[in-house]
This record gives structure tokens, sequence and C-alpha cells, in this order.
């Protein structure tokens, strides 16, 4: 069985917490925040984390995966709306072998339009205006 590594502080999810880096905000409440992923692989895709120290699912306290769902499907009901979705993609990934690439508890909220296929990961970043004003459409369908 191999150890899992320490939390690193220093990840970019704990520098956007501490807002040491912007984001561009979507939710946030005592336990959670969720913001644009920079990187999308779909109009309106969503990144939501919790507040709490964890690398991934694994280590997570279940009263923070609690929080984190009810983030999640917050999220995921405006971003259906707002962006017309026909469906959802909900993506976590654990550990490097697992696809995990932020070692800090993550979950990607994706709209889905029949027959469209998502963008790959290419590293490239969207717009910021274009992030901003697809968080604004967001936030304001979230109570």
């Amino acid at each position: 069985m191999h150890a899992t590594p320490a939390y690193d502080n220093d990840n970019v999810f704990a520098k956007i917490l501490r807002g040491e880096l912007p984001a561009h905000k979507v939710y946030e409440d005592e336990a959670t925040l969720a913001f644009m992923d920079i990187m999308p692989r779909a109009p309106g895709h969503v990144l939501v984390i919790p507040k709490t120290p964890c690398r991934n699912i694994l280590d997570a306290d279940q009263a923070v995966l609690s929080c984190v769902l009810a983030t999640v499907q917050k999220v995921a009901r405006a971003a259906k709306e707002a962006f017309s979705a026909d469906g959802l993609t909900i993506q976590q990934f654990n550990e490097s072998a697992g696809g995990q690439v932020v070692f800090h508890l993550h979950f990607h909220v994706i709209p889905r339009h029949a027959g469209v296929p998502m963008k790959p990961h290419t590293g490239d970043m969207a717009p910021s205006e274009e992030l901003r004003e697809q968080a604004e459409r967001l936030r304001a369908l979230i109570s």
C-alpha cells in the first residue's frame, strides 16, 4: 500500500482560497467555493472545492463531502439552466493515476449539449471577460 502524500498548502486552489490568485467566483458559503475553470472543457465549466484542506475524496471528512456535494448540486442546477444544457458531466479525480492534477479536492461541473463533445484538456486558458460573463450568468441563478 502506498502512503498518501501530505496536503500541499501551496497548491493553486489553496492560493485561490487565500486570495493570492484571482478567480471568477460563482458561489461561496462558509464551507465551499465554486469558481470558473480557467481551462474550460465546455462553456460554463465550474470547479467546486471545500475550504477545508484535503487532497481528494480519499482523505476528506464525510461532513466536508456533504457540504461540497450540496454545492455541486446547487451549481449544477444553475449551470443546466444558464447554459440551456441538455445534461451535465460531474467529474472528480483522485491521485495522479486517477487523473488528478491539482491536489485539493475538487469537482468539475460541466454543462453538456447533445452531440457536442467536450473540448480536450489542452491547457489553453479562456479569456477572462468570457469567464466573468459566465460567472455572472451562474450567480444570477444561484440562491
